[in-house]
């Protein structure tokens, strides 16, 4: 037999009311998380906290091992139990009932306690017909100061409705507001008992009626069997928006009983009525129904900012889960796989270097995993919690590069239309991670010397100095002696630098890190396009050993990824890698040499000349550079650049 339609009623107290209907054959998971079917806004419910399931012929419950456990009735929920209609499932502050067949049309609005509680239209004008005051706001507190002088009472009301605000500013749910206001309504009007009844809120929820209206305080207790307000007063209240006083309520316990009701908003919404009922005989004045109105105010007010802290609390919570997973996920991303004797080496001096506060450079080729040396270096540290910055100095200009590294003031340049602060602010206790360092500027260079000797700085075109707590680990895939040797490097930056100096080799270099990386990259990419590939032909593993992988890591990252987004099979054989026919920088390892070209005899002043130009445009035309470089003086190149051009 299929399983019977059913659904949930679901009562949220920070997203109101909803109804979920229940798909044969389907779970529906309940928690916080977005991944479920029902996502609860509350601080006490798990990321997945229970499940509802298909059970034989109904529907069955279980906790998915939640931390704050889930109650079905009043009963914790120790096992998987089956489900029957009317069953109350519930997690924190929140409810949901269990319902089968189709849910009613209007499940929050009416039903049995609904049918029981409506009100005839003669009901509502025989209490109208008996209100004596009647108020749709409070003016008790726009003049105090002018009341207080010819009223004293007013004075006195003012000092409990600055007590109560007070009080309520402490309170921590929405009952215990409830009752301090409930509190103060009674003794500012002499009140014998009173109630103060709410309906569900939050966004969405439906406007309030008289059967939606449940409970909250009542003075005296419950326990003492306060009689419930007449419906036909909580329906007027409801209608109207008004606070009335009713001098001879009509019939029922109170009946010959002064009583003041008032409304309850929150956000212009009314969400519940406050009922104070006096002492036999008494006669209630403006001023009494202006207080009750100026305490339902606060009441409202107390309300909205519980319903507020609570949806912060939750975001709060979800913001923090998220970021976790986020930095899982950033560590199994940037975690070093591979088993070379190398990168254990690699991996014993970040250990090591990590617990310090010294400068690192790391050096190796493009794509060797400098950057995640850096992460390691980083999350091995007491920095850990604070933020990881990473910055290329060769993707911006000298402008740009000292605006990102120390941040610029409002008019600084055209374009800076705010103050902005720069990556040492943004790592301040945390990790500066400088890729490229070989391309810095020498006018950058000076300056970021003085903050790696621990000076403050100033923002461009600022004059407040700042301070920074930052670990600098530097990169570069440049011979930074030969840039101090032909004066584009500071010697004494590149001193400071190198405090600690980790060489990441070429992948060629570490043929045992191959395989482990691929497979690392295919189980990856593999559950992130959902492509059934699960493993690579022997004949693809043999090429990639074989191959020299002048991109390193990046690389073979590509390759694995481009293999697994084209692959058709379980399988990535070797016409599916796609391998470049790239020479390596430096040696090529075990990759087969190029054929070298035919040679062509020429005079030493064709080879000179050649040799000449190809070091001018290396370094874009900078003379004084270029005759750095070659060894020979500035007037020595301007004559043989003159005299060649004399024999075109």
């Amino acid at each position: 037999m299929d399983t019977p339609a059913a659904f949930l009623l679901v009562d949220d107290p920070a997203s109101g009311p909803s109804v979920v209907r229940l798909r044969p054959g389907e779970r529906c998971t309940i928690g916080r998380g977005l991944g479920n079917r029902i996502v609860l806004h509350d601080a006490r419910s798990s990321r997945c906290h229970a499940e509802v399931y298909p059970l034989g012929k109904g529907w069955g419950v279980r906790d998915a091992g939640s931390r704050n456990g889930t109650l079905v009735g009043n009963a914790p929920l120790d096992a998987e139990r089956g489900l029957v209609s009317g069953d109350t499932i519930r997690i924190g502050d929140s409810r949901l009932v269990y319902g089968e067949g189709e849910p009613p049309s209007d499940p929050f609005g009416v039903g049995d306690e609904a049918a029981e509680t409506t009100i005839q239209p003669a009901e509502l004008e025989r209490w109208k017909s008996v209100i004596t005051l009647r108020r749709d706001k409070t003016q008790l507190l726009d003049a105090i100061r002018d009341s207080a002088a010819v009223v004293p009472r007013v004075g006195l009301a003012a000092g409990r409705l600055c007590r109560l605000a007070f009080a309520l500013a402490r309170a921590g749910d929405p009952r215990e507001v409830a009752r301090l206001t409930l509190g103060v309504a009674l003794q500012g009007t002499e009140g014998e008992r009173g109630m103060v009844l709410l309906a569900p809120a939050g966004p969405g929820a439906p406007p309030a009626t008289v059967a939606a209206l449940t409970v909250t305080a009542a003075l005296p207790s419950l326990d003492d069997d306060t009689p419930r307000p007449p419906s036909g007063a909580l329906a007027t209240v409801l209608s109207t928006n008004e606070a009335i006083f009713v001098d001879t309520p009509p019939g029922g316990d109170d009946a010959g009983r002064p009583a003041i009701f008032a409304p309850v908003k929150v956000a212009e919404r009314t969400v519940g009525v406050l009922y104070a009922a006096l002492r036999g005989g008494a006669t209630a004045s403006p001023e009494d129904l202006e207080f009750v109105m100026a305490a339902c105010d606060a009441l409202g007010l107390a309300l909205d900012n519980l319903a507020t802290r609570e949806r912060l609390s939750v975001r709060l919570a979800s913001t923090s889960d998220e970021n976790e997973r986020l930095r899982q996920q950033l560590r199994e991303e940037s975690r070093m796989v591979g088993s070379s004797p190398a990168l254990a080496l690699i991996a014993s001096q970040i250990g090591r270097v990590a617990a310090t506060k010294a400068t690192v450079l790391v050096r190796g080729e493009s794509g060797s995993g400098k950057e995640l040396v850096a992460r390691a270096i980083h999350d091995s540290s007491d920095r850990r919690d604070a933020p990881f910055v990473c910055l290329n100095c060769a993707a911006l200009s000298e402008t740009l590069l000292e605006s990102e590294l120390f941040g610029h003031e409002k008019g600084a340049f055209t374009g800076a239309t705010e103050r902005k602060a720069g990556k040492f602010e943004a790592a301040h206790r945390g990790t500066l991670f400088l890729d490229e360092i070989g391309e810095m500027s020498p006018t950058i260079q000076a300056k970021f010397l003085r903050v790696l000797e621990g000076h403050a700085f100033e923002r461009v075109g600022g004059s407040q100095r700042v301070q920074v707590d930052v670990r600098v680990v530097a990169a570069t895939n440049r011979h930074l002696e030969d840039a101090v040797s032909g004066g584009d490097f500071r010697r004494d930056l590149y001193f400071r630098l190198k405090v600690v100096e980790i060489v990441v080799p070429p992948l060629r270099r570490r043929p045992e890190d191959i395989e482990p990386l691929a497979r690392h990259f295919l189980a990856r990419f593999a559950a992130e396009t959902g492509r059934p590939v699960r493993d690579f032909s022997p004949e693809a593993l043999d090429a990639m050993l074989a191959y020299h992988w002048p991109g390193n890591i990046r690389e073979l990252r590509n390759c694995v990824e481009r293999a697994v987004v084209l692959s058709t099979g379980e399988t990535i054989d070797v016409h599916e890698l796609a391998l470049s026919h790239l020479s390596s920088p430096g040696d090529t390892g075990r990759g087969t040499p190029s054929k070298p070209a035919a040679f062509v005899p020429q005079t030493i002043d064709e080879v000179e000349h050649r040799h000449v130009l190809a070091t001018l445009a290396a370094v874009g035309g900078n003379k004084t550079k270029a005759a750095t470089i070659l060894g020979i003086e500035r007037s020595t190149l301007d004559r043989k650049l003159a005299r060649w051009a004399k024999k075109r």
